[in-house]
């Protein structure tokens, strides 16, 4: 009954007040093991003030991406971490603990699906009628996978598209001189203005709700802030003429911003967008409406407000497109804005590509892709520690030792101490390994959590980005995902998930997330081998499958087996 009380005692510690969760930090375990305080400490760490949008609702990014289903749900989910032995695994079901079952010692410890509904089913509507029944919740990629590190989690990659695009159109990957504009400060667009200030770009970032711009401000994201057109643009044009970096966050709407920018033919090198136009319902504002309207519209009269949010992305969209027709170089950033359009009648919304096979395809295909670790002791001389090791173990990889540079001194932790960075096949194996070395000499004050984002070379089917335009057209085949999730389990993965529609919304991806502990033993570092090897593995397979001779190349050098070599292998990537 102590133990009991004792238990209960922790829960309400741990999780009581949503306004006030913290992960725990140190050595000292809550659960009964690493491989169990790991999963805790990156749930609460989800929902953790610094991170989480809105953690009283249990909203972590992305318009409604949750990391548990409930209050009540959440409190299930720490109890049954505080308690789950080393033989055991449990299952989550769309946020929600639905049991325990004895394994193994090297099964993972926590299984998580969702939002997955059956293809017929896959809609919004049915996913929000089945949300309102309390069946359901809207995980997003690492929201309900308990692995997200606030924006920093998608800053290298947005960095690495702007440099792509950079080299492909400019032929530099040194954006200075040049402009970029976009819209959405959110979880994930919040990370463009830093992204393109490391590449030495002047931004123009619109943004509809001023909290956002104030908290990218305080986190220092963000340069500077306007709420005239004519202001913040006379801003980003001084800095890009004195080859200045400077990002300035500009409060209106895009649907009425964007539109009035190509009327007026104000050019931009480079044209994106990251507003949440995945959940038209909750994350996209409606022109003419203030967040609290907006707001207040969506409880009122859900039906109207999509209406009208719709109406919006339609003429943010054509204001995109005039851009295109203007022969600027304009990308989508994989938040379903152009299906949205295409749906409510823009027949020629998909004119400009997405950002993966204009810029990204050729890193997947040799297995690269976002890689992340956090410190569970909460130390941020843990991350220093690792980001030297990093630097001494790949002295020839140009883009990593850039990052690793800037990075410690621009991007400001959120929650855990953390980090991120593009590592491909052979080298993530190579990089989990050293940190776990790191653990077992003491260099590093307690284990690390090793994981990824959803959106990586093999983890995601997602027709409208990741696996937009394949070589093959094997766009919507989602057997990947689910071979990548099967094949983390078998190799030992500390938890694995498999989710539905983050990033570009319901009905429209299935994609995976994986997550490995580093506590510095010799049995974790087995694992680690396994899991950081056969991860990437399976995106340099999907893309060799698909024909592309990056990935062939890649398999052919790694060794690694195809049972049967496409028959067009021998054109290039």
């Amino acid at each position: 009954m102590s133990t009991t009380r004792s238990v209960d005692a922790t829960v309400e510690a741990l999780c009581g007040d949503l306004s006030s969760i913290r992960a725990p930090r140190g050595a000292e375990l809550n659960a009964r093991s690493w491989s169990t305080e790991a999963p805790l400490r990156m749930l609460l760490n989800n929902l953790d003030a610094e991170v989480a949008e809105r953690p009283e609702e249990l909203v972590v990014y992305g318009g409604s991406g949750k990391a548990a289903r409930n209050p009540e749900a959440l409190r299930a989910l720490v109890r049954s971490l505080l308690t789950l032995a080393d033989d055991e695994t449990l299952l989550v079901q769309s946020g929600k603990p639905v049991g325990v079952f004895r394994t193994h010692a090297l099964a993972p410890r926590v299984l998580i699906a969702n939002s997955l509904l059956v293809p017929r089913w896959a809609t919004w509507d049915e996913f929000r009628r089945l949300e309102a029944l309390g069946l359901t919740m809207f995980g997003q990629m690492t929201a309900g996978s308990w692995i997200y590190i606030g924006s920093q989690g998608i800053l290298q990659g947005t960095y690495q598209t702007f440099v792509a695009a950079g080299e492909k159109h400019f032929g530099s990957a040194d954006l200075s001189g040049r402009t970029i504009l976009t819209a959405g400060l959110g979880g994930m667009g919040g990370a463009q203005p830093l992204a393109a200030t490391l590449a030495g770009a002047a931004i123009l970032c619109i943004e509809v709700d001023p909290a956002r711009i104030r908290r990218r401000l305080e986190t220092g994201y963000l340069d500077e802030a306007s709420e005239s057109i004519d202001d913040a643009l006379g801003r980003v044009r001084a800095a890009a003429r004195e080859g200045r970096a400077l990002s300035v966050g500009l409060l209106g709407n895009a649907a009425e911003v964007v539109p009035e920018l190509a009327r007026r033919r104000e050019s931009f090198d480079l044209i994106t967008d990251q507003t949440a136009a995945h959940d038209p319902l909750t994350g996209y504002v409606p022109a003419g409406l203030s967040v609290e309207e907006a707001a207040a519209l969506r409880s009122r009269d859900p039906d109207e407000y999509l209406r009208r949010a719709r109406e919006s992305i339609v003429r943010h969209v054509e204001g995109l497109l005039e851009y295109v027709r203007n022969g600027s170089y304009v990308f989508d950033y994989g938040n379903n804005l152009r299906g949205e359009a295409l749906e409510a009648g823009v027949e020629e919304a998909f004119t400009y590509p997405g950002f993966v096979p204009a810029y990204v395809r050729p890193l997947f295909c040799r297995g690269i892709g976002p890689f992340r670790w956090a410190a569970l002791s909460g130390d941020p001389d843990d991350i220093a520690a690792i980001d030297r090791m990093l630097q001494a173990l790949f002295p020839n990889d140009a883009a990593l030792q850039r990052w690793l540079s800037l990075a410690p001194d621009r991007v400001a932790y959120q929650g855990l101490p953390a980090r991120i960075c593009w590592l491909g096949y052979g080298d993530r194996a190579r990089a989990g390994l050293a940190i776990n070395e790191l653990v077992r000499s003491g260099q590093v004050k307690a284990p690390v959590v090793i994981g990824r984002d959803h959106l990586d070379s093999g983890s995601v089917a997602s027709p409208y980005r990741e696996t937009e335009a394949m070589r093959d057209g094997s766009d919507a085949i989602a057997d990947w995902p689910i071979l990548n999730a099967l094949l983390n389990v078998a190799a030992g993965a500390t938890w694995v998930s498999v989710h539905h529609g983050g990033g570009v919304g319901i009905g429209n991806s299935i994609h995976a997330g994986m997550v490995v502990v580093a506590d510095g033993s010799q049995d974790m570092a087995e694992r680690l081998e396994r899991v950081l090897t056969t991860d990437p593995g399976t995106g340099v397979l999907r893309h060799a499958d698909a024909g592309y001779g990056d990935a062939l190349a890649a398999a052919e050098d790694h060794g690694l087996g195809l049972p049967m070599r496409p028959p067009s292998s021998t054109s290039p990537s």
